[in-house]
């Protein structure tokens, strides 16, 4: 069975970071690109990053550029996202993401608050 556990989520101030974490089981992890997505209520998921198998090739949404960084650990199976200089609009509920070519895994998602 497919898992995708997040933690990592909190409130925090903003211009604060924080570093959310998701770790993967039931799937070959090292054969798939992994992602970061979020959504906010009303609005449709937006992809945050993403991350190839090997721990390169990574992408970024052109509104966390320079401001949040996506990383592997093939042996732990986990993928982290860096998260600084946060601004309210970051607030959503992030999930950890991969798909194959039939489908879609999302794991349960974290909530990220950036407040003050």
């Amino acid at each position: 069975e497919v898992q995708l556990v997040e933690s990592g989520g909190g409130l925090v101030q903003p211009g604060g970071s924080l570093r959310l974490s998701c770790t993967a089981s039931g799937f070959t992890f090292t054969s798939y690109v992994m992602a970061w997505v979020r959504q906010t209520p009303g609005k449709a998921l937006e992809f945050v990053s993403s991350i190839g198998p090997g721990g390169g090739d990574t992408i970024y949404a052109d509104s966390v550029k320079g401001r949040f960084a996506i990383s592997r650990d093939n042996a732990k199976r986990t993928v982290d996202l860096q998260m600084n200089s946060l601004k309210p609009e970051d607030t959503a509920v992030y999930y950890c993401h991969y798909r194959t070519l039939r489908t879609n895994y999302w794991g349960q998602g974290t909530q990220v608050t950036v407040s003050s």
